[in-house]
């Protein structure tokens, strides 16, 4: 069994099982799953899919992992600075939202004078929570352009919000 061809074709699968089911990303979860596939490699028998003995293993890591102590402890845990950041003030002042909305317009104006393609890797990476990787796919360049596209979209960002931050 041939591990590096099992994690490439099934990491997409088992995360997305992890984040259905826990509804969090959790890389120990992903991690336990294929050290349980490592050492149960010769318990698959071949009625099914390869595909379909992985997943069903993130599933049980995954329900596990919701019975488990450790993560009810997690769930149940109330600090007081939970507790003091779970209570908001449901009264804003129209100075607060002014100024709010002054930082928000400024933001925009900014983002909106970058050049259009740091614009675009911003928006993309920033706005839209793609990851590198995927954004480079999607604009079908080297992930190095991506990194240096953003690189100077902050820079610029920076220098033109200074008074901002």
């Amino acid at each position: 069994m041939d591990f590096n061809k099992i994690f490439k074709e099934n990491r997409d699968n088992v995360k997305n099982i992890i984040k259905l089911i826990t509804k969090e990303e959790n890389d120990d979860l992903e991690q336990e799953v294929y050290i349980k596939v490592l050492k149960n490699s010769d318990k698959y028998q071949e009625r099914g899919a390869f595909k379909t003995w992985i997943s069903t293993i993130a599933k049980n890591v995954s329900r596990d992992y919701l019975k488990s102590s450790s993560y009810k402890t997690a769930v149940n845990s109330t600090s007081d600075e939970n507790i003091v950041n779970s209570i908001s003030d449901k009264t804003v002042s129209p100075e607060l939202k002014l100024v709010k909305s002054d930082r928000q317009r400024m933001i925009t104006k900014a983002i909106n004078s970058l050049k259009p393609k740091l614009k675009e890797v911003i928006i993309m990476t920033e706005f839209d929570g793609l990851s590198y990787e995927d954004c480079a796919k999607k604009l079908n360049c080297p992930i190095g352009t991506i990194k240096s596209r953003i690189y100077n979209a902050k820079q610029e960002l920076a220098e033109q919000l200074k008074d901002l931050l």
